[in-house]
């Protein structure tokens, strides 16, 4: 698998590079896996999320914190420094593990949970669908988006993200996996507390992703962000 830690200038431009990766996929067969992490904080959300509910749009004009939208689906979230995100593009196989959305699922979230699981020293569990958790607290979300020949599978681990900001921009989901139970962010979410290398490093081994990637289609990243992510007919869909 090819291997990519690469963190663009702005949150719209790694959203974009996301995209742009899962399109190479679907022409090339490569499979790859990228990290990148924000140094500033934004919101983005799901593909079919609608802004008025799962966000405070007035707390984040405040702070100065944009809101954007992802192709995958799954909940709204926050993003920023103490986050570490990572994109998997995987080829779709008919007869195997990646040939629909349960199994894909299945197939990378517990091969993460086992990852994981060695590299802490605690058992990490799978739960909702693409949720990890440890002792009942989620600290990673994903999603993923599909192809004819390639898929898009992206998330992120929480190691220090600043709970106070999730609350202040975050309203309480309108879907909640049963796990949840209600529970606020506070007492729902935790944050690993390792260096971002141990993440990477468990990840880039379970995923034998030793190879360098080619360099990224930057001039397609650019298109992507001057047609979709920075446009708000794009991001206030919903």
């Amino acid at each position: 698998m090819h291997y990519l830690d690469l963190t663009l200038p702005t949150p719209a431009e790694n959203l974009a590079l996301d995209e742009a990766l899962w399109e190479a996929g679907e022409q090339d067969g490569v499979e790859r896996l990228r990290f990148w992490e924000s140094p500033a904080p934004f919101v983005v959300l799901g593909y079919a999320n609608r802004v008025a509910s799962e966000v405070d749009l007035a707390a984040c004009r405040l702070r100065g914190i944009p809101v954007l939208r992802r192709i995958t689906g799954g909940g709204t979230v926050l993003q920023g420094p103490g986050c570490l995100n990572y994109t998997l593009i995987l080829r779709v196989t008919p007869d195997g593990p990646t040939s629909g959305i349960p199994s894909t699922n299945r197939y990378i979230m517990h091969r993460h949970a086992a990852a994981l699981t060695t590299t802490l020293g605690k058992p990490v569990r799978c739960c909702g669908d693409t949720d990890l958790a440890l002792e009942g607290r989620k600290f990673s979300g994903n999603a993923q988006r599909r192809g004819r020949r390639a898929l898009l599978f992206h998330g992120t681990f929480l190691l220090g993200m600043d709970a106070n900001l999730v609350r202040a921009v975050l309203p309480m989901p309108t879907r909640q996996p049963p796990y949840r139970s209600g529970r606020s962010h506070d007492d729902f979410l935790t944050n690993l507390g390792v260096k971002t290398v141990t993440i990477q490093q468990a990840l880039r081994q379970a995923w034998a992703a030793t190879d360098p990637d080619a360099p990224p289609p930057l001039d397609r990243v650019s298109a992507l962000v001057a047609t979709k992510y920075e446009r708000p007919e794009w991001v206030f869909r919903f």
